[in-house]
């Protein structure tokens, strides 16, 4: 009988548990497979450390936050004998293909697994939305709801003491969930990481709006976006297995900014992880799950090498090198729209 290991890595996501249990409901139902879940991503599949993923596994799981099977950051291409250490697990457990889900990083190794003749689909995951391939990842919509729902709040305490608010949101490449959740919490100022911001230009924004008698302003932050001239902002000196630096800290650097040039008060807020936990929303639930039957179709009809793929309404496959060829950057023509209500 037909053995798919299945491992969830990197941040955790909302929907994850909808595409597991989408892989798992339709690869037991329609093609009799069997399913292994490795531990806490590709850790679980180096150290072997496996837990049971039936269809009793799977049940109730659809609306769960997080992921089942754990997730890690660890690199198998950086520890010695690492992919050989997943074709002894592979063996060991009798499997043969692995479904990963994850981001860039994830299915880097998945790639390099390709290339190495290990049957290989992947799953796209990301709330930052920035993997090329597939227009929508799923966690990204429910991200936006989280971080629109905190720019609602924001709005009225920051009405009530007039105050500007800084709101810092997710986004390391990308400034996908800044923008959205901007335009939907009417935002005043939106700042992403594809364009470097003029500190003083923030700053002529705020002052317009008190100057029009609008003594509040709301300025989101992507953690990626960097002033002119300037370099991204960390209040960490701490690297993941994959050499990326933590995030976390240009919304204090703007509250400071913002207060020593107009004088007005200024107070900052990191949504951080916020945005990744909780329930999925439908829209999330819904693509996960696709995205899971699209993959073990994938296994059974021997497309390997592919990573599932939202285009328009439809599920493709696309191929794994396609998919991790560069970041997908905010549309342009987005943030123009955005841009119409700043200030």
């Amino acid at each position: 009988m037909t053995r798919i290991g299945v491992l969830t890595g990197g941040g955790d996501c909302p929907g994850l548990n909808a595409v597991i249990r989408g892989i798992v409901r339709k690869g037991t139902k329609v093609h009799g497979y069997e399913f292994v879940g490795f531990r806490s991503g590709w850790a679980g599949v180096l150290k072997n450390e496996t837990t049971p993923l039936d269809a009793e596994a799977v049940r109730g799981i659809l609306h769960v936050g997080g992921t089942i099977l754990g997730s890690s950051r660890t690199n198998p291409l950086k520890v010695d004998g690492g992919i050989d250490q997943i074709r002894e697990t592979m063996r060991a457990q009798q499997i043969d293909a692995l479904i990963p889900i994850g981001g860039d990083d994830t299915l880097g190794v998945a790639k390099r697994l390709t290339d190495e003749k290990i049957p290989v689909v992947g799953v796209p995951k990301t709330i930052d939305n920035d993997l090329a391939g597939t227009d929508y990842t799923f966690g990204f919509q429910t991200a936006v709801q989280i971080a629109t729902d905190a720019i609602d709040r924001l709005h009225s305490t920051a009405e009530s003491h007039d105050r500007v608010m800084v709101c810092e949101v997710m986004g390391r490449h990308a400034g996908w969930i800044a923008a959205h959740s901007g335009l939907a919490g009417g935002a005043d100022v939106i700042l992403v990481p594809e364009r470097p911001f003029d500190i003083e230009e923030v700053c002529d924004h705020v002052r317009s709006r008190h100057a029009a008698g609008q003594k509040f302003s709301i300025v989101v932050v992507a953690e990626g976006a960097v002033p002119e001239g300037g370099d991204i902002q960390s209040a960490f000196d701490t690297t993941d297995a994959f050499g990326h630096v933590r995030l976390g800290g240009i919304a204090m650097m703007l509250e400071k900014e913002i207060s020593h040039r107009t004088g007005f008060d200024a107070r900052m807020t990191n949504l951080g992880h916020v945005q990744r936990g909780g329930s999925p929303l439908a829209y999330d639930r819904v693509l996960g799950t696709r995205f899971g039957v699209a993959a073990v179709d994938a296994v059974a009809a021997g497309h390997f090498g592919m990573m599932t793929s939202l285009q328009g309404t439809s599920i493709e496959l696309v191929s794994l090198e396609e998919a991790l060829r560069e970041p997908k950057l905010l549309d342009p023509d987005f943030y123009e729209t955005a841009e119409v209500f700043f200030g």
